[in-house]
């Protein structure tokens, strides 16, 4: 037999000499064929190999006849089997460059067919055609000939077909390349140039590569391949590229049953070959391995590009998500055919997926969907075990373990069925397992847990995680977070079994760390960390209601979405104190948070319209946003205005569906409960009138409104729109105000709103009604009996109407006023029980009214008559004809037997008489600011504080004289008073009427400290939001002053040098060991407030304007002098003063995941180090230790606070203890001692509250039955916070590993601590185990990132029902062996700085 096809290869003319160089160089770096025998091989065209593999395709059926006898035909027709192999390694070789040609190529890939074939003929293994390099480069041809950038970047032109061509286009290469260097020193001009092909081209070599993969499929198909482990890995790595070759393959049939030539697709094919290496007899877990490893990639979105030594992520392009989908369905497949032979494999391709996974939240979410997918095929034993695994996996180091951790729990929890766990079921599993499969150990262990963690991240993923988790449709998912917040201890009977094994394991290790062994399998603990008995429990609303006032903005984006699904799905009550927690949220500092607080309200709103409380709260949150300082927040507030309310405003005729209830219902609760929201409402009608938003078909149907039940909330909206529109029904407007003035019953608020309908209208009636309408108003003006409300609603009303006569109305209100209130002063001195307080009242709110409008109508005895009511020093004659008691001030008021709310009346109206003239402000000025010394009542010494600030706008330079007066009522006995001085002086500095001069400042700062939390909390929202934005050194200016003040210190040459009077002392003093808590209070919240720069700088004037006074003794150091200093040294030790950029916490919560923001955050933080602690060296360190020693001789109780500041130094900078102690080599020693005698008798502490623990629980506790089985405790501490208890208290609960105490409670950082010392608890097995990844220690710097299949073993333990014989065992184990870290706490802190704990 002949073979024509093989006689092309010129195989008789290949010198035996280059053969046997190619074969002895392993078909590596061998010199190249002649190029004349090349040429007359590539003479007949590109199908010369293809001729070949046709001409022995027969030979490869087992069942041909002369398949055994094809090699003695090929030795008999004299054709060499190592020369044929040699050739085909050259064309191979020749098609691997980028500057290949399309011939080289096309050659290369059918050489490289012919290759597979030949290997697929019997006989092939004992004619040594088989060798493992060539079979590489083989299969490496698929990647190597597709063109890798097909955009043309970096390519040179196609070159000609023949072979001198070739050359010259090699040498034009060659000199592309060289200009590309010199133009471009950015590219790396090595790489050779990448040949660009035409479309035509690249199907070609499309085709050629499916045919090369067809081949290699037959060969799969052979025993003796498979069992070479190098083999498969490189095949497996070549299916899984191809997986992802082409783009758009919807549906692809993984069954085996399919003819491999039938096949279309080159993803189609490359999923046939895995499944041919899975469902492989020989060697089946070798190839599991490697292709469960390889899908690894595909599913996580991750590739390594040529030249990279690590994976990377790849782009989410629609080829990648076809590719991930088509690898999970390809796992699923693999798992629905073998079963429990798979189990193994998928057990630790879930945990790999866990662990390649990053912090990015679509790939996040991705992941998530496929490991939950992957776990719902486990049985139910495995995937105990799993969700056992992920509780240990969901307490380390990393965040976007954590992270994902939830994200897995969410897609549990959805895929979850509604059935429980069957008897039967139950029985199969191990004893503890059916818990780890129950919804609630998802919900309350492994999610809400993590609402405590350090980072802040994590924090908010995991409330955002709950408040979507009641969203699912799922009862039980609600029922088990109402187990969380119904009750007040959620703690299980397992839990306080585990906190009993626990504590023994910790006895008996005695460090706390993995001993090396493997875990024991236990029910997953629920870590508590601050009670010493077995009734430890948490309120996990009080934890949300901490997580609203976090300091970072995400996670009180995430608390308030998960309290308005709390309230949404009634897991707890719609009460006004959990509402609060969402509308005070809409005044919170951050605009997101704003905006996020508005929307859950909406949200709720929209869900529960038919709830009071609800809507009260919903108006209380968003109505005040109308008037924030951000425009975005006001946007907002009124696009919600208008999607709930005008939205819904129809024709009374139509049907009123739920919507329009809603609205009318809010409407009229702002005319009722909320009226003190109009302001507000205002200023929403005052924008959308601008806009144009009120038609006069809108504003009719609010007049048709009045006539039903919805009048009083018509009415206000009309007062609010009705000067918007024209063309309106204005005699059914009249026909109400008729039968309102007919009527007995007087509603004020309906009859403000109509009086002031009634002035917009004026100018659109004609005189006749206009006139009879002035009339009316006057007459309703003229007897004063209406409340003040409706008689300020009148006078408004009056002017409108008639602009031009206005002035003659209000001088006859004046003159009716002035008549009734002489007779009321003159009858009142005869018999002072007969006055009528009303009535009074309403002449004296009259009076001031119109006196606005017509000044010239306003002469002394009116002023006279107004001073009669506030004091004795005026008498009216009978006849009327009064003047003022001379023309000098009055110095102040005496008391006169009028009530309070006469005087407190006549104020205000004295205030108002004085806008218009100068010469009575002037006069009365003195006399009003003795009254807030001297004055009993308090609504009268609020009302001047009104009026005094009022003045101050319109008589600037006179009134600030008396500003010391009006702000010395910050500290006034009356709340009411205080809180009205601090709101009226706010806008008075707010609008620059006020400087910060002299006292201000520091009397706003005591504000701060204020008795009563909501003045304090008032004063902090004025101070921060208000006052610091127009001047943000503020705090940073005054702040060292403010230590001088508040202790009261005066022999500073600088400070406190400002004229006080002894009652001002008296009042603003914090002075004394017993107000230190209100001194360091405001101290912190002026430093909470600083930047990095400004704390620097404050540490440095300390030592200037303080600490070298006393050294320098130009400040004595007496009684009042000792108290200064050492709240300095405490001040200097607080936490607050030390830099952002520095402290651990800055970067505990949410460490940067990029390499590039990694090291620039870790080199400025090197620099602001070194500078800082160059700075202590060079100007702090002299200074105090010479103060020290000064202390030292003089024994002064000072040394106290000094050496608590040393010791802060030391724990800050003990590696650098002596450089930084340099001056005092004695004093460093004695410090470090000092630090390690500490850390013993935290550690016996630490021991001795973990034996009372265990003495407690063993009383309280029966002994569990888990503890009879063989089970062993393996413990673990990883510096990560200890996040799986709730503390509920103010202050930071004890855990196993001590901290630093602070100087106060912090709102995150002392509650949001993490235990990530729980590990996963898995079943130890005699046999069974899976082959996984990691080797060494996996939560180390490296593990759980450089984990392969390949690696070491490492500890994953599968459940019993998978038990199979297996010597090659790879266990996965999250533990981390890491040696506990002490933080230290100074002795000398529970000395003097026991107050500011």
């Amino acid at each position: 037999m002949e073979f024509e096809a093989l006689e092309l290869l010129k195989l008789r003319d290949v010198p035996k000499v280059w053969v046997d160089a190619v074969w002895e160089a392993e078909f590596c770096d061998a010199e190249k064929l002649d190029s004349p025998i090349v040429d007359q091989i590539t003479a007949g065209g590109t199908d010369v190999f293809r001729s070949v593999h046709t001409e022995l395709l027969p030979f490869s059926n087992d069942n041909t006849e002369s398949a055994q006898n094809v090699w003695v035909l090929l030795k008999e027709n004299g054709i060499s089997i190592k020369a044929l192999v040699a050739v085909i390694s050259h064309f191979i070789h020749m098609g691997k460059s980028k500057a290949s040609s399309l011939e080289d190529r096309l050659h290369a890939l059918q050489a490289a067919s012919v290759y597979l074939l030949l290997l697929k003929i019997p006989g092939s293994v004992a004619n040594r055609v088989f060798h493992q390099i060539l079979f590489e480069s083989s299969l490496g041809l698929i990647q190597k000939c597709w063109p890798n950038d097909l955009s043309g970047k970096k390519r040179k032109k196609d070159p000609p077909s023949n072979s001198q061509a070739k050359a010259k286009g090699r040498k034009r290469a060659k000199n592309d390349k060289e200009m590309d260097d010199e133009d471009d020193e950015d590219e790396e001009g090595n790489d050779e140039l990448e040949t660009s092909f035409s479309a035509r081209e690249l199907l070609r070599i499309r085709n050629d590569i499916e045919a090369l993969v067809k081949t290699l499929l037959h060969l799969l198909k052979d025993p003796s391949l498979q069992c070479r482990p190098q083999c498969v890995n490189v095949c497996v790595q070549v299916l899984t590229e191809l997986t992802r070759f082409e783009a758009g393959v919807e549906v692809i049939s993984f069954s085996g049953s399919v003819d491999i030539d039938r096949m279309q697709t080159l993803t189609e094919l490359a999923y046939h070959g895995l499944w041919i290496l899975c469902s492989s007899n020989v060697a089946k877990d070798k190839c599991l391995k490697s292709v469960f490893s390889r899908m690894l990639y595909v599913i996580v979105m991750m590739g390594k590009a040529e030249g990279q030594s690590k994976p990377t992520l790849l782009v989410q392009s629609q080829a990648v998500l076809s590719a991930r989908d088509q690898a999970i369905n390809f796992i699923c497949h693999v798992v629905d055919e073998l079963k429990e032979a798979v189990m193994p494999m998928l057990y630790v391709l879930v945990q790999h997926i866990c662990d390649k996974m990053v912090e990015k939240a679509d790939y996040r979410s991705k992941g998530s969907r496929a490991v939950g997918q992957l776990v719902m095929k486990m049985p139910l034993a495995t995937r105990a075990t799993f969700i056992q695994w992920l509780y240990g996996y969901s307490v380390k180091t990393q965040v976007a373990y954590r992270m994902f951790a939830l994200d897995v729990v969410m897609v549990l929890l959805d895929d979850m069925g509604e059935e429980e766990l069957s008897e039967e079921q139950r029985s199969a599993l191990e004893e503890g397992q059916a818990e780890f499969l129950t919804r609630r150990f998802l919900v309350q262990t492994l999610m809400f847990r993590r609402s405590s963690d350090v980072s802040a991240t994590v924090r908010a993923h995991a409330l955002q995680c709950l408040a979507r988790c009641m969203d699912l449709q799922t009862h039980n998912n609600t029922r088990c977070v109402q187990e969380l917040f119904q009750t007040s201890e959620v703690m299980s009977k397992s839990s306080m079994e585990m906190d009993r094994t626990e504590a023994i394991g910790i006895t008996k290790s005695g460090s706390g760390t993995s001993s090396g062994r493997f875990s024991t399998f236990r029910t997953i603990q629920y870590r508590r960390l601050s009670g010493n008995s077995s009734d430890e429990s948490y309120d996990g609303l009080e934890l949300l209601k901490q997580r609203v006032s976090d300091s970072k903005t995400s996670v009180r984006k995430a608390a308030l979405e998960a309290i308005a699904g709390l309230l949404r799905h009634n897991v707890i009550n719609c009460s006004k104190e959990h509402l609060t927690l969402l509308s005070e949220r809409c005044r919170d500092p951050s605009v997101q948070v704003k905006k996020k607080a508005m929307q859950c309200l909406t949200d709720l709103l929209l869900a529960c319209s038919d709830r009071v409380l609800v809507q009260e709260g919903w108006l209380r949150g968003v109505v005040v946003t109308l008037m924030d300082t951000e425009s975005s927040v006001q946007e907002k507030g009124l696009e919600l205005l208008d999607q709930v309310l005008l939205q819904h405003i129809r024709d009374p005729k139509h049907y009123a569906d739920t919507n329009q209830r809603l609205a009318w219902d809010l409407l009229k609760m702002l005319c009722d409960q909320c009226a003190d929201l109009g302001c507000y409402f205002r200023r929403a009608f005052h924008t959308w009138s601008r806009q144009n938003k009120f038609s006069a078909a809108f504003v009719n149907t609010l007049i048709k409104h009045t006539k039903t039940d919805n009048a009083a909330a018509a009415w206000m909206m009309l007062a609010r729109v009705a000067g918007a529109a024209p063309g309106l029904d204005y005699q059914t407007i009249l026909d109400e105000w008729d039968n309102l003035r007919q009527s007995r019953e007087v509603k004020v608020e309906t009859t403000c709103h109509i009086l002031s309908v009634l002035g917009d209208i004026g100018q659109h009636l004609n005189d006749y009604t206009r006139e009879k309408v002035i009339e009316d108003v006057m007459g309703l003006l003229r007897g004063c009996a209406m409340p003040t409300d409706v008689i300020h609603a009148g006078i408004e009303a009056l002017c409108r109407l008639d602009k031009e006569e206005n002035r003659r109305h209000c001088a006859e209100l004046v003159s009716i006023c002035q008549k009734y209130l002489s007779n009321a002063v003159l009858r009142a001195k005869a018999s002072p029980e007969d006055m009528d307080t009303k009535m009074v009242v309403s002449h004296l709110y009259t009076l001031g009214k119109a006196s606005l409008l017509c000044p010239e109508k306003v002469g002394d005895p009116v002023f006279a008559l107004v001073l009669s009511f506030v004091t004795t020093a005026v008498e009216l004659q009978p006849d009327g004809d009064n003047a003022l008691p001379g023309s000098q001030p009055l110095s102040q008021f005496k008391q006169t037997p009028m009530p309070s709310t006469v005087r407190a009346h006549a104020f205000v109206t004295l205030g108002q008489l004085c806008l218009q003239h100068e010469q009575l402000a002037f006069r009365c000025l003195p006399a009003l600011a003795r009254e807030l010394e001297t004055g009993p009542h308090t609504v009268v010494r609020s009302n001047i504080v009104v009026v005094l600030c009022d003045l101050c706008v319109r008589y600037t330079n006179m009134v600030s004289l008396y500003v010391p007066n009006v702000s010395s009522c910050l500290a006034d006995p009356a709340p009411d008073v205080r809180k009205t001085a601090l709101v009226m002086l706010t806008n008075l500095l707010q609008e620059e009427y006020l400087k910060w001069k002299d006292s201000l400042f520091f009397r706003y700062a005591a504000a701060m400290a204020d008795s009563v939390p909501e003045i304090a909390k008032l004063c902090e929202y004025c101070l921060v939001d208000r006052l610091l934005k127009k001047n943000p050194n503020m705090f940073y200016q005054h702040f060292i002053e403010c230590i001088v003040h508040f202790n009261s210190y005066d022999k500073h040459r600088k400070y406190n040098k400002f004229p006080q009077t002894d009652r001002e002392k008296a009042l603003f003093s914090l002075r004394g060991l017993n107000k230190q808590p209100k001194r360091f209070k405001v101290y912190k919240f002026l430093l909470k407030h600083f930047t990095d720069e400004q704390r620097f700088n404050t540490t440095n004037r300390i030592r200037k304007e303080i600490l070298d006074g006393f050294l320098d003794e130009t400040m004595p150091l007496d009684e009042d002098g000792a108290a200064l200093l050492s709240d300095t040294f405490d001040v200097l030790s607080l936490k607050e003063l030390k830099l952002a950029a520095t402290t651990a916490a800055a970067e505990a919560a949410d460490e940067p995941q990029d390499e590039q923001a990694i090291i620039v955050k870790t080199l400025q933080k090197k620099l602001i180090s070194h500078a800082q602690k160059k700075n202590l060296i060079e100007n702090i360190i002299p200074v105090v230790l010479g103060l020290k020693t000064m202390l030292e001789e003089k024994r002064s109780p000072v040394l106290g606070h000094l050496m608590w500041y040393l010791q802060v130094i030391t724990e800050d900078y003990r590696a650098e203890l002596k450089e930084v102690f340099a001056a005092d080599a004695q004093l460093a020693a004695e410090l470090e001692f000092g630090l390690k005698q500490y850390q013993k008798q935290q550690q016996e502490e630490a021991l001795n509250d973990t034996m009372r623990r265990l003495s407690v629980i063993s009383k309280n506790t029966p002994t569990p039955a888990m503890a009879k089985s063989r089970r062993r405790i393996s413990e673990q501490n990883v510096p990560e916070g200890q996040g799986d208890g709730t503390p509920l208290s103010g202050q930071t609960p004890k855990a196993p590993i001590p901290t630093r105490p602070t100087e106060g409670p912090n709102t995150s950082s002392g509650l949001l601590q993490m235990d990530t010392s729980d590990t996963s608890f898995l079943p130890r097995l005699d046999r069974g185990r899976a082959i996984s990844t990691p080797g060494g220690n996996l939560l180390s710097g490296d593990g759980m990132h450089e984990v392969t299949f390949g690696g070491d073993v490492s500890a994953i333990r599968i459940g019993q029902g998978m038990q199979q014989e297996e010597s090659d065992v790879l266990h996965v184990s999250l533990e981390q062996e890491t040696p506990r870290q002490w933080n230290i706490q100074s002795p000398l802190r529970k000395g003097p700085r026991a107050l500011l704990k």
